[in-house]
C-alpha cells in the first residue's frame, strides 16, 4: 500500500487538481457518494449495510453541528468524509460476499487509496484511514502487528474528528442499533484507559448526539450494553 505516515497518500492524491477538485464536488452530493458506493459495492447486500451505516454517521454528524459543535467546520466536507468513510469495506468482501471479518482493521487504507485512485483529494481520503477506532499510532500498529502500514492514522482536522466521533454511535455488527456513549467506553477498556481519555474529549469538544430523537427518525434502538 502507498500509504505514507498520518495516512497520506503519495500522488495526486496529497496535492489536488483541477481534476481532484471536480471529483471531490461530486462526491460531496448524496448522489455522487451514492454512486461510488453502488460502483464498489460487490452485492446489493453490501451496499445497504455500508451505505446505510455512511448515512446515518452523516446524520449523527450534522445533528451535532445543527446543536452548534464545531461551528469553523467546512460542512461540506464533513458530509463528504462522513458518507465515503467506510467505502473501504468493499474492498474486503470476496466473490461469494462474505466479508473477512480478520482483516477488517484494512478497510480504512484500502478506502483510502480506493478514494485517491478516484482522484479525489488527500482532504477526502484521510477520513477513510483515520476514522478506525478513536485513532490508530504506528506504535501500536507495530506492537500488535496489525495488518496495515505501520503509520500514524490519526484524525487531525475538525472535520476528520467530527466524523471519526460519529461514527462511534453506530455499528454496522448491530445495524438497527445506535450505541451510546457509555456503552462505546466499555468497548474501549480493553484498548487501555487512554483511549477512553481520547474518546471523552471528542465528547468534551462536541457534546452529546441526540440519540433518542436519531433512533425515533431511524426506528431503530439504543444499545447501552
Amino acid at each position: 500500500m502507498s500509504l505514507t505516515a498520518r495516512g497520506g497518500s503519495t500522488g495526486p492524491a496529497g496535492s489536488p487538481t483541477a481534476g481532484t477538485a471536480a471529483g471531490a464536488a461530486g462526491a460531496a452530493t448524496d448522489q455522487g457518494a451514492e454512486a461510488l458506493h453502488r460502483r464498489y459495492a460487490p452485492t446489493s447486500a453490501a451496499f445497504t449495510e455500508v451505505h446505510s451505516h455512511c448515512r446515518i454517521v452523516w446524520d449523527v454528524a450534522a445533528s451535532l453541528l445543527a446543536a452548534g459543535a464545531a461551528p469553523e467546520a467546512d460542512v461540506t466536507l464533513v458530509r463528504t468524509g462522513a458518507l465515503l468513510h467506510d467505502i473501504g469495506v468493499y474492498r474486503l468482501y470476496d466473490d461469494t460476499g462474505r466479508l473477512d471479518y480478520a482483516q477488517y482493521l484494512r478497510h480504512g487504507v484500502l478506502g483510502h487509496e480506493l478514494l485517491a485512485a478516484e482522484g479525489l483529494p488527500r482532504t477526502v481520503c484521510r477520513f477513510a484511514s483515520c476514522h478506525t477506532g478513536v485513532g490508530l499510532t504506528r506504535a501500536e500498529i507495530e506492537a500488535g502487528g496489525l495488518p496495515v502500514p505501520a503509520a500514524d492514522y490519526l484524525a487531525e482536522t475538525v472535520e476528520e474528528r467530527l466524523v471519526m466521533y460519529a461514527d462511534k454511535f453506530h455499528s454496522k455488527s448491530r445495524p438497527g442499533s445506535f450505541l451510546t456513549a457509555d456503552a462505546y467506553r466499555r468497548s474501549l477498556r480493553r484498548f487501555g484507559t487512554h483511549k477512553i481519555d481520547l474518546f471523552d474529549a471528542l465528547t468534551t469538544e462536541f457534546g452529546l448526539p441526540d440519540l433518542p430523537m436519531l433512533a425515533t427518525r431511524h426506528h431503530m434502538t439504543l444499545h447501552d450494553a
